[in-house]
């Protein structure tokens, strides 16, 4: 049986200012994809919710792009994160830690993969 499903790709300002920190390989193609892609904007909620994971040590307070991500994909109900931190992010010891938080706050936890779990399918 095939499954059918829609991916679509979300970004915010928290990856636009990821892709334009640094010199790295292709930047301005990089930046340039985002222009076909919808925007999520960042609202107060969102905000209170990096808070809380930092108060509550699930990411560490020099990581806050990282706690963006997952606020917004928590606070937009997405099914999934693709990313390819596995420190803070992409972690099986941070899952159980990140599904409680979110369950205390009411909103939902989406699934963290990575762009290789993916193509492995």
């Amino acid at each position: 049986m095939k499954n059918d499903f829609i991916i679509q790709f979300l970004y915010t300002i928290a990856v636009l200012d990821e892709l334009e920190d640094g010199n790295h390989p292709k930047k301005k193609e990089k930046i340039s994809l985002l222009d076909a892609i919808d925007f999520l904007d960042i609202n107060n909620s969102i905000e209170e919710i990096v808070g809380v994971y930092i108060a509550n040590y699930l990411m560490p307070k020099d990581t806050v792009g990282d706690a963006m991500h997952l606020a917004i994909a928590s606070f937009y109900k997405m099914d999934f994160l693709l990313t390819w931190n596995c420190n803070h992010l992409a972690n099986a010891n941070k899952k159980k830690h990140i599904r409680r938080i979110n369950e205390r706050l009411r909103i939902s936890t989406p699934e963290i993969i990575t762009p290789l779990e993916v193509m492995e399918g």
